[in-house]
């Protein structure tokens, strides 16, 4: 797979310093040992201006995959779902709803997970769960329709 993939953690221990980020550099080694170019993980804390402008910025700067890890729960600050919607142009249910089927083989907990899968420009955002195992398991139920996302949204678009 090529393209630019950017990762996004959401998190006000991990922005206050408070915790360690366990999702962001596992899902960075599955986004690279997939073969896309990566950056991150961008740490930001659960405000939706911040995370909103993380997203805006990551796709400027020319990224063809964003992925959010964290805030996608039930939680008073989980607003990762809610500031995604307002920057993403169209919604890809199908990837959200696959996360959330993958997640569910592990616990009964993962249809908890409010998380998003969406469009803005030309690029995939996705939305994982905070803890390592949601995030990649998200992660990995996907990977093999990303290629195919980013290669459409890139506008090759014929079915040879």
């Amino acid at each position: 797979m090529s393209g630019r993939a950017h990762v996004i953690t959401v998190s006000d221990g991990v922005s206050a310093g408070t915790r360690n980020d366990a999702s962001g550099p596992g899902l960075l080694a599955m986004l690279g040992e997939a073969g896309l170019n990566v950056s991150g993980p961008e740490v930001v804390p659960d405000e939706h201006e911040l995370i909103t402008a993380a997203i805006i910025a990551a796709v400027v700067a020319g990224a063809d995959l964003v992925v959010t890890t964290g805030g996608t729960g039930l939680g008073p600050r989980d607003v990762t779902p809610q500031a995604t919607s307002l920057v993403i142009d169209y919604a890809v249910p199908g990837i959200a709803e696959l996360m959330r089927r993958a997640g569910e083989a592990s616990t009964p907990m993962a249809a908890l997970s409010r998380g998003l899968a969406g469009v803005r420009g030309h690029a995939l955002i996705l939305n994982v769960p905070g803890s390592s195992k949601g995030a990649t398991e998200s992660l990995a139920a996907v990977l093999p329709v990303l290629e195919h996302a980013i290669q459409l949204l890139q506008g090759h678009t014929s079915h040879e």
